[in-house]
């Protein structure tokens, strides 16, 4: 693994409790163990989603491994397979039942992908972007004006400081000690 490397994240929403059991497996076998995982919660901070997701969507994140940090855009790709293929397979009325958004962690932020291009997002390749969502400040993650307001909830934040503490000790235990508040 690269001096570079960060802590995957994915995020997945959906009102399926199969599809979560299901993508929980499947990213598991795709990218190891969970090593932190957040409380579930109501994703209701938009109705953005409703027309193609339904209602009382639920959501939860998880952090796996490291990661080297420019196969983001891939495992963008990825997700999108993933969520294609529950859709076909699992023959719900929505035509997106699940929602998979994968990131990352390190010591400074946290960094989110989409396929929708916007001032503040960087294109990556393959019509995929990335947003740096949170930064790392005075041992806090902070939010930007453009961060989505579930990722400024506590229960989220709480989570992301856990993988962030979990990642300091995997590259603390290599040996490279990281800076004290980055």
């Amino acid at each position: 693994m690269s001096r570079t490397s960060v802590l995957l994240i994915v995020a997945v929403f959906t009102r399926y409790p199969e599809a979560l059991a299901w993508v929980r497996h499947r990213l598991m076998a795709i990218h190891g163990p969970i090593t932190c995982e957040s409380e579930e919660y109501a994703f209701e901070q938009t109705a953005y989603y409703e027309p193609t997701m339904g209602t009382s969507l639920r959501k939860r994140l998880w952090a796996f491994g490291r990661i080297d940090p420019d196969r983001l855009a891939s495992i963008k790709r990825e997700t999108i397979a993933l969520e294609n293929e529950y859709a076909v397979a699992a023959k719900h009325s929505e035509p997106r039942p699940l929602n998979l958004d994968p990131g990352y962690v390190d010591l400074g932020k946290f960094v989110l992908a989409s396929t929708k291009d916007h001032s503040h997002r960087i294109y990556l390749r393959d019509g995929i972007f990335a947003e740096v969502t949170l930064y790392y400040q005075q041992k806090a993650f902070r939010p930007w004006p453009w961060t989505f307001p579930d990722y400024r909830q506590e229960l989220v934040l709480d989570f992301l400081d856990a993988a962030r503490s979990k990642f300091r000790q995997m590259k603390a235990s290599e040996g490279a000690r990281p800076p004290e508040n980055t």
